[in-house]
């Protein structure tokens, strides 16, 4: 029944079989939500054999990763526009780079100018970096060093490249990580207990230097930097596997992040799951299946919910276990984050920068912020006010990859913390006065910035949650902060009979990884009995 137009040829917009067809047929799971970690999930139960049908409310498929074009000739991320966490074993597993995943490293490492006319370039090259930072700050070589050395000692203890990586499989608890780490307590400060300022004090003592790393510990997450456990965001962005030959590196895919979902559904159908786009769901029954919005009943003994547990506690009804439901009920979503995509006539420069300007080819872009200015903003976002300015971080993969936007146009990638979910006045009454801010903060470091603007979208909380589904316009499914990583993050098998997680509410947590729908297909084929209790 599925379509053999690849998601790539219609940029995710992929279609439906007729309603009463997928009514007929017999199912062995239900997938709600053909995000990325659904579409994994999908793949792998097809490709086990089973008989698996995907379900998107939205007419595009991805989720939060995937692709629009939002302006003729534009094809933007309008979410998740980056990758770096994504796992190699699914990438592996189901053949992406022979469908055509390319991933390019943004490796120009990281580029932050300070008001003071100085600027700071962390080459993703140690040994570049380290002559960087000897020039910037000479008296933090060897603690920016150690620095470096404890996360990526902690990364090759957790996340060695092979079968042991702790992402596979259940999640470890506390004792078992503390026995991984060898009891180190600069690791369990790093993993548990550190504001990403702690982390920072005990390794650095240039303010600049401090400044330029402040915002890696917030990524997501409704927190100061300043807040006990933000270190281990740090952590979790820096933990990266993509390659083996580049830890911990960030890139970008190809013609857009949607082409990771784009070729998972590929995957999956070729295995032989059908997707149906544009149909949303309005009820999940345990070990019966889905009744559909329009009340069509869909009869499956599996269902994976690809939806945040929020959602999925809403589709469960009186369906939901009470008290999995009031520990999905507490986890924080919380959002205080962003996402500025901006069209530009022509690339930005930077009036710190030597000779023209411009910025080396791959490099990430911070505009950072003092310590008060920190706590300035993060105060006024839980007041639900916006703040005078606010930490960004940003991205041109056209410098790289041409292909998303028009001959001699750019695009760029504005994460943004913090603007607050409940801003006082509303989104859209004030999404201009958002804009301003955001591009303020950066036009402060680069003279004519706001002119080269030609097609700008604001995403905030209330829009990701309204446009997405993601309660709270949580870009993670819900906080990412130690309380709720490990072995404190739902897992994938739930009370309900049947019925299983794989989006980014379950462990490892959040980002585009995909391998939490490949541990949610995993527990589903541990138990085969599950499909023999055939859906009434």
């Amino acid at each position: 029944m599925s379509s053999e137009r690849s998601a790539v040829e219609v940029l995710g917009r992929v279609g439906s079989p007729p309603i009463d067809a997928l009514a007929r047929a017999t199912w062995d799971a239900i997938v709600v939500g053909a995000g990325h970690n659904g579409l994994t999930a999908a793949a792998y139960l097809a490709r086990a054999g089973r008989r698996v049908l995907v379900l998107e409310a939205r007419e595009r498929i991805g989720g939060a990763c995937t692709l629009e074009e939002t302006w003729p000739g534009y094809r933007v991320s309008p979410c998740a526009y980056l990758a770096g966490l994504l796992h190699p074993v699914v990438i592996d597993e189901l053949g992406l780079r022979e469908r055509g995943l390319r991933w390019i490293p943004a490796d120009g490492g990281l580029f932050v100018p300070f008001e003071d006319g100085s600027s700071v370039q962390l080459w993703d090259d140690p040994e570049r970096c380290e002559e960087e930072v000897r020039r910037f700050a000479p008296g933090d070589v060897a603690g920016y060093r150690e620095l470096g050395a404890l996360i990526q000692r902690v990364a090759d203890r957790l996340r060695p490249p092979d079968e042991d990586d702790v992402w596979l499989g259940r999640a470890p608890s506390r004792a078992e990580i503390a026995d991984r780490v060898a009891h180190e307590p600069e690791a369990l400060g790093l993993l548990f207990e550190w504001s990403q300022a702690d982390l920072l004090g005990r390794y650095l003592d240039d303010e600049r230097l401090r400044a330029a790393l402040m915002g890696q510990g917030v990524i997501g997450t409704y927190a100061s930097p300043f807040d006990p456990g933000t270190a281990s965001i740090h952590f979790h962005h820096s933990c990266g596997r993509m390659r083996p030959d580049l830890p911990g590196m960030w890139g970008y895919i190809e013609g857009g992040m949607g082409m990771v979902s784009f070729l998972l559904h590929d995957a999956a159908v070729d295995a032989g799951a059908t997707v149906a786009a544009g149909v949303p769901v309005g009820a999940i029954v345990p070990e019966e299946g889905v009744v559909l919005e329009d009340g069509v009943a869909l009869r499956a003994p599996v269902v994976v919910a690809n939806a945040d547990p929020q959602v999925t506690v809403r589709l469960l009804g009186e369906h939901a276990d009470p008290v999995w439901k009031r520990q999905v009920e507490a986890i924080p979503t919380r959002s205080a984050t962003a996402k500025l995509t901006l069209a530009l006539s022509r690339l930005p420069t930077f009036a710190v920068r030597d000779r023209d300007g411009r910025l080396p080819a791959r490099t990430q872009i911070n505009t950072p912020l003092t310590d008060d200015e920190w706590r300035a903003s993060f105060d006024a976002a839980c007041r639900g006010q916006l703040p005078e300015r606010v930490w960004t971080e940003d991205y041109l993969q056209t410098v790289v990859d041409p292909s998303i936007a028009p001959p001699g146009k750019h695009l760029m990638s504005v994460f943004a913390q913090y603007l607050p979910s409940d801003l006082a006045g509303g989104w859209d009454a004030r999404r201009e006065e958002v804009a301003a801010v955001i591009i303020g903060s950066i036009a402060r470091f680069s003279p004519g910035f706001e002119a080269s603007i030609e097609h700008l979208e604001v995403l905030g909380p209330p829009d990701i949650e309204r446009e997405v589904g993601l309660t709270g316009g949580h870009i993670f499914h819900g906080e990412c902060l130690p309380d709720h990583m490990w072995d404190q993050r739902l897992s994938a098998v739930t009370p309900m009979p049947g019925v299983y997680l794989c989006g980014a509410g379950t462990y490892p947590g959040g980002s585009v990884i995909a391998v939490n729908g490949r541990n949610a297909a995993v527990e589903v084929l541990a138990d085969p009995e599950v499909f023999t209790r055939r859906a009434r």
